[in-house]
């Protein structure tokens, strides 16, 4: 029972982890324009950044582990 719980919630192929990223990716550019038009200036452009670099540091972890995965 716990297996097919568990199925829909592993990434096994690229094109999966691709939508992931993807989605990830709107929610922290959402997140960053809020930061944007709260903190107006250096300091929110910095958050914004900081909002991308983690969706590119979470991305190239999940595409290690599918390569994992396969070897």
């Amino acid at each position: 029972m716990l297996r097919i719980l568990k199925r829909p919630f592993v990434i096994r192929t690229r094109i999966e982890a691709c939508f992931i990223i993807y989605a990830l990716a709107l929610g922290a550019s959402e997140r960053g324009k809020d930061y944007l038009s709260t903190f107006p200036g250096h300091i929110g452009q910095i958050m914004y950044g900081a909002c991308m670099l983690a969706v590119l540091m979470a991305g190239a972890k999940i595409m290690d582990g599918i390569n994992a995965q396969k070897d």
